[in-house]
């Protein structure tokens, strides 16, 4: 199938085209379709399988017919990173359009966002505490809104946005088109769905789950000892592009700090920075400047960079919901990647958890030099491979082939 049969107008082709978009995902055939027509929808999907573009392109399509130049479209976003991601995938797929957007977060001065609202933006991205607080001041109305987006909206009820968001949405028409994306359903969301989705289609792909083109790994471990085998795994060949998550601010600062130290080019992004220093990592890091970005969660939905070939979990999350908004930073649209968790006695039941959501066990990998951890973590067996399994895996990330590790499985 591809962006074809959508009918899309020859401006918006050319958008899809210059961003090397092939074939639509299955969250984008389930959500066009339905978008397009005009309806409601609630949208389930896991992180990284193309949401973004299924409600941007049917969202252009719309634009480019009716009165043009004043505010008609608006997406709600958790985080910074995610209000500016999702602006710049709107700038790529509408530079044929003549379609102008804007993102609106805190953090920064207004000016240029105000000047981008009175200057004729037709679509705003906007984090919910500016952009009430712009509404406060009068400077945007919503009035003319037309389509409406909560995106990532499990995030924002995890942050506390919820009442914000109910206020926003009270200040748009009653007759807008609203969309709904989010990778997990939490009750709260969807009570927020029921009451703001006028009659919605239901598109679920996966939902909850990490994506399947993740292959994920546990190198048993102790706090004291992480931060050498995190050097020794990264000492490794076959990584491109690596984003490794902590729990605190102060851990992420100082192990990217180390990193460099050791001679690995590496940035942090957390919230301690400014604006214009979380810029500058993100840049850094897109930009291959930086191979390795440390970060805490605040960044666990906000990057969208293909090349991110591996994910480590320094530390591991508190929910298998944070855990499938981590891994999903890797194997984003229908590529693949790879998820390494160093994990402690204390994070055996959240990994039980996981291994229940995929549905198998993950295996288990032992450090040549750090022998004997597996004991602290589980119970571990050997894992018997079957003489004909495809060694795929093993081609495509040469690290897979390093003897300096063991492979077990947990022992349920």
């Amino acid at each position: 199938m591809s962006f074809n049969k959508f009918s899309f107008n020859p401006q918006i082709n050319a958008g899809i085209q210059a961003a090397g978009y092939q074939n639509p995902t299955a969250i984008q055939q389930q959500s066009i379709p339905a978008i397009l027509e005009g309806k409601d929808l609630l949208g389930l999907a896991q992180t990284g399988t193309g949401k973004t573009a299924a409600f941007v392109l049917p969202m252009l399509q719309r634009l480019m017919q009716g009165k043009r130049g004043r505010l008609r479209a608006l997406i709600i976003s958790p985080t910074r990173e995610l209000a500016e991601q999702t602006n710049t995938a709107i700038r790529e797929l509408a530079r044929k359009t003549g379609v102008r957007s804007i993102s609106i977060y805190g953090g920064v001065s207004s000016l240029g966002q105000i000047r981008g609202i009175r200057g004729g933006a037709e679509i705003a991205v906007a984090c919910p505490g500016r952009l009430l607080d712009l509404m406060d001041q009068k400077i945007i109305n919503l009035a003319a809104i037309e389509m409406l987006v909560l995106d990532e909206a499990d995030q924002m009820f995890d942050m506390g946005f919820l009442p914000t968001i109910k206020r926003i949405i009270k200040q748009t028409p009653a007759t807008r088109q609203t969309l709904l994306f989010s990778a997990t359903m939490p009750a709260e969301i969807r009570q927020l769905a029921q009451e703001f989705l006028h009659d919605p289609v239901s598109v679920e792909i996966g939902m909850s789950k990490p994506v399947e083109t993740v292959s994920h790994f546990i190198y048993p471990s102790e706090q004291t000892q992480k931060t050498k085998m995190l050097l020794s795994i990264l000492d490794q060949a076959g990584f491109t592009q690596v984003l490794i998550f902590t729990r605190t601010k102060h851990r992420a600062k100082k192990l990217a700090d180390q990193l460099g130290k050791a001679g690995i080019s590496a940035t942090s992004l957390q919230g301690n920075l400014s604006q214009g220093q979380r810029d500058r990592a993100m840049e850094n890091f897109r930009s291959g400047r930086a191979q390795i970005m440390v970060a805490t969660d605040i960044a666990a939905r906000g990057i969208d960079i293909s090349k991110i070939s591996h994910v480590i979990n320094y530390d591991m999350p508190d929910t298998v919901d944070a855990y499938t908004h981590r891994i999903g930073r890797t194997g984003r649209m229908e590529h693949s990647g790879v998820a390494f968790s160093l994990a402690t006695a204390a994070d055996v039941p959240l990994i039980r958890t996981i291994e229940r959501v995929l549905g198998h066990p993950i295996e288990q990998r032992e450090l040549a030099g750090f022998e004997g951890l597996t004991d602290s973590l589980a119970v571990a067996i050997p894992v018997q491979k079957k003489k004909n399994q495809s060694s795929n895996n093993q081609r495509r990330y040469p690290r897979t082939e390093n003897k300096s590790y063991k492979s077990y499985r947990y022992n349920n």
